[in-house]
C-alpha cells in the first residue's frame, strides 16, 4: 500500500501517451454491459482494497465518500492520510440512501463486497437513480459461473476503470508495475517441481472461513509456487470443516490480518486447537501472516506473493529480492 500510495505524484507527472476514452463508454462488468456517458465526477468505493485502486489511479479529486473500512477492517497510515477529510459513508454496508446524500455518480463495489444479491444496494436497485456501478471481477463467481481466480481478473479491473474515469495512463502503468514484479518472483521460482501445500485462514472457530479456487487467494498462492488446499473447492471466500483442513495437511499456513480479531490469536487459536494438532503447519509452526488488502484483489497482490514465495521457497529467496 505505501509504495503505491507514494507512487502518485510520480504517475501525476508522467505524460499522457494513451488514446483518451471516448464517451459513451460501454465497459463489461461480470454478467452486465455498463455505458458511461462521461468520466465519473462523484465517485464512491467500498471496502479497504478498492478504495486504494481508485487512490493509487489519482482519483481522490473525484471521490465523494467510501464504505465498508471502518467496521471491519484497518487502514494502513498512509491510506488513512490519502482518505483524510472524504467521508465514511458507512462503516458496514452503505444504503441507497448514503449514495444520494452525497450526489453520487459511480459505484465501485463487489459482490460480498458491499453488494449482497436480492440486498438493498445492487446495480439494479441503483439504476433508477443514474448510478452506474462496476463490479469487482473476482466477486463476479457469486452471481455467475467463473473460471479460477487469476491475476487477469485485477488487471483487467484496473484497465477498465482506467478506460472509465479516463486515466489510462495511470491505469497501465500500474498494471505493468505489477506484472513485473510477478514475473520477477516465477523468473526466481523457475521450475519448482514442490510446491508446498498451503491453507489461508481468514476467521473462524466452529468453522474456519478460507478461500477456494475462485478468490485471489487462489492465484496468490499459485504464483508464489504453492497450492491451495482447497483448490478444489468451486467457491470464492468460503467456510469450510476443520476435518477437512487436517485432511489435507498444509505446509504452510496463510493468517489474514485484520479487524479487532488480531493475527496472534488466530495463530494461537491455531496452536491450542487439540484437533489440529497432527497438521504439519502446526507442528512446525510454519505461518505466514499477510493484511486482507495483500489477500483481496489490490494493488498489494504483488508483495504479498513476494512474501508468500520467500516463505514457500526461502531457499531460492534467501538474498532477498533481485
Amino acid at each position: 500500500m505505501k509504495r503505491y500510495l507514494a507512487c502518485l505524484t510520480l504517475f501525476a507527472a508522467l505524460p499522457l501517451s494513451a488514446a483518451p476514452t471516448i464517451y459513451p463508454l460501454e465497459v463489461t462488468s461480470c454478467n452486465r454491459t455498463v455505458t458511461f456517458a462521461q468520466p465519473p465526477q462523484r465517485a464512491v468505493s467500498h471496502d479497504v482494497n478498492l478504495t486504494g485502486m481508485l487512490l493509487a489511479l489519482g482519483l481522490r479529486e473525484r471521490m465523494v465518500g467510501y464504505s465498508g473500512i471502518s467496521g471491519w477492517k484497518t487502514l494502513d497510515p498512509a491510506l488513512r492520510k490519502t482518505l483524510a477529510g472524504l467521508p465514511e459513508l458507512a462503516p458496514r454496508h452503505a444504503s441507497v440512501e448514503n449514495l444520494l446524500d452525497v450526489d453520487a455518480d459511480f459505484l465501485f463495489a463487489g459482490w460480498s463486497y458491499g453488494m449482497h444479491v436480492g440486498g438493498p444496494l445492487t446495480p439494479q436497485t441503483l439504476a433508477p437513480f443514474g448510478i452506474p456501478v462496476y463490479e469487482l471481477s473476482e466477486s463476479c463467481s457469486r452471481i455467475m459461473a467463473q473460471r479460477e481466480a487469476s491475476l487477469d481478473d485485477l488487471y483487467r479491473d484496473l484497465d477498465n476503470l482506467g478506460q472509465i474515469f479516463d486515466v489510462q495512463e495511470r491505469a497501465q502503468t500500474l498494471v505493468a508495475a505489477m506484472r513485473q514484479r510477478v514475473a520477477a518472483v516465477a523468473n526466481r521460482l523457475g521450475t519448482v517441481r514442490q510446491a508446498p501445500r498451503v491453507f489461508l485462514y481468514d476467521s473462524g472457530e466452529d468453522r474456519p472461513t478460507t478461500s477456494g479456487r475462485l478468490g485471489m487467494p487462489q492465484a496468490l498462492i499459485a504464483a508464489a509456487g504453492g497450492q491451495n488446499i482447497m483448490d478444489d473447492v468451486g467457491a470464492s471466500w468460503t467456510q469450510i470443516n476443520w476435518e477437512s483442513m487436517v485432511e489435507r495437511n498444509p505446509q504452510v499456513i496463510v493468517i489474514v490480518d485484520y479487524g479487532p480479531t488480531s493475527w496472534k490469536h488466530k495463530r494461537d487459536f491455531l496452536l491450542d486447537h487439540p484437533a489440529l494438532s497432527s497438521v504439519e503447519a502446526i507442528r512446525q509452526q510454519r505461518f505466514v501472516v499477510l493484511p486482507y488488502i495483500a489477500v483481496t484483489p489490490s494493488l498489494d497482490n504483488a508483495e504479498a506473493i513476494e512474501q508468500l514465495a520467500a516463505a514457500l521457497h526461502p531457499e531460492l529467496f534467501a538474498g532477498g529480492a533481485r
